[in-house]
């Protein structure tokens, strides 16, 4: 099979970066599609994994990392973790050089500055790669792009409609954005990527990453439990007793350990609360919302497929979300994009707070079918009024992303729009 390489929304973003700074470090969760996407930017490269060189280039790393560095720029490093001497060896020789596009590196764990002399400010930009989006797989047909309703909240977006289905949506969740899934022939060898995902997380990456030995069968069971939990305010002390009675006993200190290693490796991502002082701190909820990286991750760790959630669209609600927040989040990032949430103890609510780079902000409710639509459209406008009436900044539009086919404007101007036509 011959390889096409599906051209990622963050292509422009490392183009754009590599004209104003010396060097970018791609991070992002395993299998994202990282060292292919660093490749068609860059001109030379060492991949430090590679078996029959690894060796030699760790041994070179320790005497003379610029060796390393030699080659026509940009030169990518991929997973260059493993040798951590050359983040400051790429500082060192963006200062000497005193040009930009120098060097891309890529890396499958987030930094641990302790291994590293200085932080790369000014020298060296995190970017974070995501799994593809429903519109880089080409599922979402992309007619409505969501920074455009930011300069443009007025954008007539009636009649444009969305190919999925809702077993479509099913499918894509279970199958998740992983590139290899798209290369395979079979909806089983498909589906199959995201399991072998998991199983690796659990089995091999966990411990590998930074050398600390942990029990496989104990991430398993945090994967689950966090699962179960997907998309939901549940407190971390919910989720270990979660643990604790369905599956084995672990200690608080061990849950958070194992915690923060998931998130290193991007496997956890979850969304932090927005809390504008428009009530008193007391009745604003701040617990973390639990989101994975991908929605498969959440599926196959419950040993869920297409078939069950199509028999449980309660559940595939939950996951939705997680789907949509993935999305959501790549589409905005090259306007830095950050995604929160809005909940206080009254029961005002907004699933997802976008912010931009300039502070505009967009109100968003996740709704899997019409029927709750109308619902999470009077959430929105309540939010709306109380922002209003506090005087702080308006948002730029209200939206409900659905899992239906039709994108209209509701008579109060919130805008109902399919995931399926989102980029």
């Amino acid at each position: 099979m011959t390889f096409t390489y599906k051209p990622r929304i963050i292509d422009e973003e490392i183009d754009e970066y590599l004209e104003m700074i010396g060097a970018i470090l791609i991070e992002g969760p395993k299998w994202c599609g990282k060292t292919t996407t660093a490749e068609q930017h860059s001109k030379s490269s060492i991949k430090l994994q590679d078996t029959d060189q690894s060796e030699n280039y760790l041994r070179w790393a320790k005497l003379q990392p610029s060796v390393l560095l030699e080659g026509e720029k940009p030169r990518l490093i991929d997973e260059w973790q493993m040798a951590p001497i050359l983040w400051d060896a790429v500082r060192n020789s963006v200062d000497e050089l005193h040009e930009d596009g120098l060097y891309i590196l890529t890396g499958s764990t987030s930094i641990d500055e302790v291994e590293v002399m200085h932080t790369g400010t000014g020298r060296i930009h995190r970017v974070v790669m995501r799994t593809m989006s429903l519109f880089e797989s080409g599922e979402s047909n992309g007619k409505i792009p969501i920074l455009d309703l930011f300069e443009n909240p007025n954008m007539n977006i009636d009649g444009i409609s969305s190919d999925l289905t809702i077993k479509d949506l099913i499918f894509s969740a279970c199958r998740g954005g992983w590139p290899e899934s798209l290369n395979k022939n079979s909806e089983k060898a498909q589906l199959f990527v995201a399991k072998s995902y998991v199983k690796n997380i659990c089995e091999i990456n966990v411990s590998s990453f930074d050398d600390v030995k942990r029990d496989p069968q104990k991430v398993r069971n945090i994967l689950r439990s966090y699962s179960r939990n997907i998309s939901t305010l549940a407190s971390n002390s919910t989720i270990l007793a979660d643990i604790n009675s369905e599956f084995q006993n672990i200690s608080k200190n061990t849950y958070y350990k194992y915690i923060n290693a998931l998130k290193r490796l991007f496997v956890i991502e979850d969304v932090q609360s927005w809390s504008p002082n428009i009530r008193s701190k007391s009745s604003i909820r701040s617990t973390p919302k639990k989101e994975f990286s991908d929605p498969s991750i959440a599926v196959a760790s419950l040993g869920l497929s297409p078939k069950i959630l199509m028999e449980d669209l309660n559940t595939f609600g939950f996951i939705f979300e997680t789907l949509c927040i993935r999305d959501l989040r790549v589409y905005t990032s090259k306007k830095w994009g950050e995604i929160s949430y809005y909940r206080d103890r009254t029961g005002l609510e907004a699933d997802c707070v976008i912010h931009l780079e300039n502070g505009d902000y967009a109100l968003i409710e996740f709704k899997l079918g019409s029927d709750e639509i109308e619902k999470g459209a009077k959430n929105l406008l309540k939010l709306k009024n109380l922002l209003k009436e506090k005087n702080f900044k308006e948002p730029k539009f209200l939206a409900v992303i659905t899992g239906g086919k039709f994108a209209y404007t509701t008579k109060d101007n919130v805008k109902v729009i399919p995931i399926g036509c989102l980029r």
